[in-house]
Order: structure tokens, then C-alpha cells, then sequence
């Protein structure tokens, strides 16, 4: 120790050196000893560097501790210190800091500090491309799009006259995000064939390709086209697979604007894992949707170890709403609550993360509470949601979960219809005729799970009517589909209706196999029942208001009987 510092002292440049290379070997560590790079770091003011030297050291200061700890007002003051400092310090340091405040929703904070650095930055063409692009995508999270496309087109053209067709094509890309589903199809389709033709960097083109196949894939997804969309799916799983096996160092650009990338290659690999889990779950294959939603948790394990960029814990957020969703599906709602007991601790730790996902954690509770029959609290949680959205698609998944709710409760009739108003004005319409159109485009597009469920109400109506055969037609199939999604719900109203369809019709053998079936699938969900309302995480069914609490208190067990829950 003291050996260094003498050495330090004699040549200042390798005792700066020297520490900077024991502060990036602790950081890279396996697993990474922040608290021994910290201390490396702040060694470096000991020796009272030049200011050049402090404001860096400052910058990577509150780099590492934005990254790496909770030390959040640490790693501001850090990176406060660093911004009035030199050009090469101040833009990168701004960059940090908007993230950070916008991290701890001072979003008022990190506007001013965000157009104050693209207004001095415009002699540097990497920082003013990804700080107008930073800008952008922050105007994008507060639902102002007009300032967004307007900084998405300033981008567009200053990428145009410094010479970077990589960056100009990113603007434009998130530029055509703010379309109109109509209009984005074929757009899209035109960029895509101008990158196919563009002779560039080959990282960057790979890269473009990602980014416009995503935004291709995600407008299907929009629209529920899940089998026109494999196409695009494929080519997208292909293509991250061939930017997988290039290397960043083998070819830099000469353009300091084409430095800038839209994501980093690793994150891109967690989004089209997550673009593909969504594509399964859409259309019905959960098994799938588990096995991709592994992959891509377990990357991201990898990744959060060194990098705790706050796109990264959106990924695992968005990633454990839809599996949750699968769980509920596939009857493993013990399971489904703990991982939403998950998304709970993730949104504790950020506060931003918690507005943007707060209506969509009240929703998945809101299923959960169908699933173990607490309506009252299913109908609390979807409330909550309710006034904390105000998305259109999501609205209208919550107001028709609730309105399950009123049905199932059975005596909320006038709840009930002052919904289908909200819903459908025009809602006095004949149910048969519209199932029947739901059957033809859910089997247009391949949505499993629609189909299964439009084929088993409109056998269970078929039965009602004491039209057997026909009922026979359509709950046959609804069972298979049911058992290779597989539905826990459906196989099991599919499996009573067979029972009692078989009794119905004089097929005695094929009656009892039915009501084996449905013994089956009831001791399952029965036992699951037990398992998950004896989790202390069950008293999140009462968390309406405020940030989700952080502790939870164990059960007694379950209160509802197997007949209420079927």
C-alpha cells in the first residue's frame, strides 16, 4: 500500500492510471465488488488531480453508483459535480442525471437539464443525436407526442446534414411509432426495404433491421394478427441471432453521429424474447411462452449484475405481467402471486416504474381475486386500476374483466349495463351472431384462446337450448384446443359439459370419462386454491391505494368453499 503511494506521488499519471485499473477490475468483478471500485474512485480526490481529472472522476463516481447501488442521492450529487465541468464530462454526466431524476419522477427536473445540453451540444454530433433522442423518448412516457415527433424530426434532419444515415433512419423509426395503426404497415415495409438496401456499417444495419422489425412485430401484436405476424417474428429471431455473433469492435464508424445506438445489443436479445413471449401468449402456446420468458429472465439476471439501467427492470416488469397472466391461465395461481408479489418489490425500488405499472398491478390483482372468487376484492382492484389509467386498450381489458365480475355476482344488473354502455353504446345485439364472428376471426388469426373460449359458451348456449349435437360440435373441440393451450378454466367448464352432454345423449362410457376428467382438474385447481390463499402474499388483494406494501402477513388459510370457486 504504501509502495503505491509513493509511486503515486512520483508519477502522477500512473497513480491515476493505477487506481482507474483496480476501479474497473473490482467493477467487473464476478460478482462485482462496487464497494472496493468506490473506494478506488474516491482515492483519485486525495491527491487533489487536475479539474479535468475531478470532473471525470465525478462522472464515474455517479455512473457507478446510478449502475450498481441504491445510493441514488450519492450518485446525484456525483454527477451534479461533474456537468458544469469540460465538454467531455458535462453531456454524458446530463445524460445520467435526466435518467436519474426522471428514475426518481423528477421528470420537471430532467426536461430543462436535458434542452440545455442539446442547445450547447450541437459541435458534438454523438451527444446531441442521443440527448435530442433522450428528450424524445421522455416526452413519449408523458403522452405528449406533438413535442416528441417535433424532436424526433430535429433529429431526423441534424442526423441528415452531419452525414448519418444510421442515426437519421432511428429517428425516423420512432418517428412512425406515433402513426396510426393503418398507416404504420405499410411505412414500415417501405424502411424496411430502404435498410435491406443500405450499404453501411454491418452492426448498424443489423441493428436498424432489429429496431424496425420490432416496431413491425409490436403493431401486429396491437392488432391481433397473430399468424400474419410470424413472417416478420421469424426474420426478427433470425436477425438477432446474426447480430448475436458479430463483434462491436471489428468495424467503428468514422462518423461520430453514427456512434450513437438505439440499444445496446444484449438488451435487444431480452426485447425480442419479450416481443416473442407476447406473440405466445397472444395466440395461446403458454408452454412456449414460459420457455422464452425463462431465457429471457435469466439474461437478465446476467445483465443486472453489471448494468442497473432502468430499461432493464421495464423488461423484467413487462415480462413477469405476462406470465402471471399465463399462470392464471394454466391454473398455478399460487405461483402467479408470488411473481406478482415480485413486480411489487421492482416498482418499490423505483418509483417511476411504479406509475407506469401501478393500474396494470392492480389489474393482474384484480385477475388473480376472479381466480380465487374474492369479487368484492376483484372488483376493488379493478377500480383502483381504473382510476389510475388512461390507456384505451388497458381501460377496456379492466372494464370488461369487471364486468365478469358483476356477472358473476349475479345480482348487479344495473352495474352491469351502465358498463356495457361505457363498453358498446349499441350493445342490444344478438350474442350468438357476434360469437360466431368472434369464432371466424379468432380462427383467422390463430387466438387459441379465444376460440376455445367463444366454442365452449357457444356449446354451453347450444346445451341451454337442448340442441346436444350441435353443442357436442362445438365443446369437442373447445376441449382440445383447451388441453394443448392448456386452459385450466375451459377444460374444466369443457369437462362438465361433456359429463353432462354424454349423459344427455346415452353415452354412458363416455359421461363417466368426462366426469373423471372433471374431478381431475377440480382436486387441481382445488389444491392450488389452498396453496395460493395461504400465501401471506394473498393480503395483497387488499392493497388498493398508495405503493405496494412491503411486507406481508401470513394467512389462516383459505375462506372459499371448491363449489363457490366452480
Amino acid at each position: 500500500h504504501s509502495v503505491f503511494f509513493d509511486t503515486a506521488i512520483k508519477a502522477p499519471e500512473s497513480w491515476y492510471l493505477a487506481l482507474l485499473g483496480f476501479a474497473e477490475h473490482f467493477r467487473t468483478s464476478s460478482p462485482p465488488k462496487i464497494r472496493l471500485c468506490v473506494h478506488c474512485l474516491q482515492a483519485v480526490f486525495q491527491f487533489k488531480p487536475p479539474q479535468r481529472v475531478e470532473a471525470r472522476t465525478h462522472l464515474q463516481l455517479g455512473s457507478v453508483l446510478y449502475h450498481h447501488t441504491k445510493n441514488s442521492e450519492l450518485a446525484r450529487s456525483h454527477l451534479e459535480k461533474a456537468i458544469p465541468q469540460f465538454e467531455d464530462v458535462k453531456f454524458e454526466a446530463a445524460s445520467l442525471l435526466s435518467e436519474l431524476y426522471c428514475q426518481q419522477n423528477l421528470v420537471d427536473s430532467a426536461k430543462p437539464l436535458l434542452r440545455k445540453a442539446i442547445q450547447i451540444s450541437q459541435q458534438t454530433p454523438y451527444w446531441h443525436c442521443r440527448l435530442l433522442f433522450q428528450l424524445a423518448q421522455l416526452h413519449t412516457l408523458e403522452k405528449d407526442l406533438v413535442s416528441a415527433c417535433d424532436l424526433l424530426g430535429v433529429g431526423a434532419e441534424y442526423a441528415r446534414v452531419v452525414g448519418s444515415e444510421y442515426t437519421r433512419y432511428c429517428n425516423l423509426a420512432l418517428l412512425l411509432m406515433e402513426r396510426k395503426l393503418g398507416e404504420v404497415h405499410p411505412l414500415l415495409t417501405l424502411c424496411g426495404t430502404i435498410v435491406e438496401n443500405w450499404q453501411g456499417n454491418p452492426i448498424q444495419k443489423e441493428s436498424l433491421r432489429v429496431f424496425f422489425l420490432v416496431l413491425q412485430v409490436t403493431h401486429y401484436l396491437d392488432a391481433g394478427q397473430v399468424k400474419s405476424v410470424k413472417p416478420c417474428l421469424k426474420q426478427l429471431q433470425q436477425c438477432i441471432q446474426t447480430i448475436s455473433t458479430l463483434h462491436d469492435d471489428e468495424i467503428l464508424p468514422s462518423n461520430p453521429a453514427d456512434l450513437f445506438h438505439w440499444l445496446p445489443k444484449e438488451h435487444m436479445c431480452v426485447l425480442v424474447y419479450l416481443v416473442t413471449v407476447m406473440h405466445s401468449m397472444q395466440a395461446g402456446y403458454l408452454e412456449k411462452a414460459q420457455k422464452y420468458t425463462d431465457k429471457a429472465l435469466m439474461q437478465l439476471e446476467k445483465l443486472k449484475m453489471l448494468d442497473s439501467s432502468p430499461i432493464l427492470s421495464t423488461f423484467q416488469v413487462i415480462l413477469l405481467e405476462h406470465i402471471i397472466m399465463c399462470r392464471l391461465v394454466t391454473g398455478h395461481k399460487a405461483t402467479a402471486l408470488q411473481e406478482i408479489s415480485q413486480v411489487c418489490q421492482l416498482c418499490q425500488q423505483s418509483p417511476r416504474l411504479f406509475t407506469n405499472h401501478a393500474a396494470q398491478l392492480h389489474t393482474l390483482l384484480g385477475l388473480y381475486c376472479i381466480s380465487v372468487n374474492c369479487m368484492d376484492n376483484a372488483e376493488a382492484q379493478f377500480t383502483a386500476a381504473l382510476r389510475l389509467t388512461t390507456h384505451q386498450e388497458l381501460w377496456a381489458f379492466i372494464v370488461t374483466n369487471l364486468a365478469s365480475v358483476y356477472i358473476r355476482e349475479g345480482n348487479r344488473h344495473q352495474e352491469l349495463y351502465s358498463l356495457l354502455e361505457r363498453i358498446n353504446p349499441d350493445h342490444n345485439f344478438p350474442v350468438r351472431r357476434f360469437l360466431r364472428e368472434t369464432l371466424k376471426m379468432s380462427n383467422a388469426e390463430d387466438l387459441n384462446r379465444l376460440t376455445a373460449c367463444s366454442l365452449v359458451l357457444l356449446g354451453h348456449i347450444f346445451y341451454v337450448l337442448g340442441n346436444h349435437r350441435e353443442s357436442n360440435n362445438m365443446v369437442v373441440p373447445a376441449m382440445q384446443l383447451a388441453s394443448k393451450i392448456p386452459d385450466m378454466s375451459v377444460q374444466l367448464w369443457s369437462s362438465a359439459l361433456l359429463k353432462d352432454l354424454n349423459k344427455a345423449l346415452g353415452n354412458t362410457i363416455d359421461a363417466h370419462e368426462a366426469a373423471q376428467m372433471h374431478q381431475n382438474f377440480s382436486q387441481q385447481l382445488l389444491q392450488d386454491h389452498i396453496a395460493a390463499c395461504s400465501l401471506p402474499e394473498h393480503n395483497l388483494i387488499s392493497w388498493t391505494d398508495g405503493p405496494p406494501p412491503g411486507q406481508f402477513q401470513a394467512q389462516n388459510g383459505p375462506t372459499t368453499s371448491l363449489a363457490s370457486l366452480l
